[in-house]
């Protein structure tokens, strides 16, 4: 029985060979990708342009959203055209939005991509907060 070496005695005698050496090397870069990339919210770059690129469209429109709200709320008959707001149809609130010119930034042709159906939702909302 003196002939078995315990798990400290064997790793303290081992030596490990290059080829060994690179195969662990191998498998820790491979085992590091697949940890990152799936559980470690690591992209590549082209996925980061696209989620920047969707932030800042996000981002524009909301801002605009914010100024179609404010313009809105103080135009003269802004409690008329919130009744209409309310009482249109869902799939009619963005052309109502955009026909307004409210979802228009000065300086612009067109309204900004998403800003009529947030701003529809931002007047809605409030307009049920101040109800309830």
């Amino acid at each position: 029985m003196t002939g078995i070496k315990s798990l400290t005695q064997r790793w303290e005698n081992l030596q490990a060979t290059k080829t060994q050496v690179v195969w662990a090397c191998a498998a820790s870069v491979a085992a590091t990708m697949i940890i990152g990339f799936t559980w470690g919210g690591w992209v590549t770059g082209g996925t980061a342009s696209q989620m920047a690129a969707k932030a800042a469209t996000d981002a524009r429109a909301q801002l605009a959203a914010d100024v179609c709200v404010e313009r809105f709320t103080k135009g003269p008959d802004a409690q008329a055209q919130l009744a209409a707001l309310k009482s249109s149809d869902s799939w009619k609130r963005d052309p109502f939005i955009e026909a307004g010119g409210w979802a228009t930034l000065a300086g612009m042709d067109k309204p900004v991509a998403g800003a009529a159906t947030l701003c529809a939702q931002q007047l809605l909302l409030e307009q049920a907060k101040k109800t309830s």
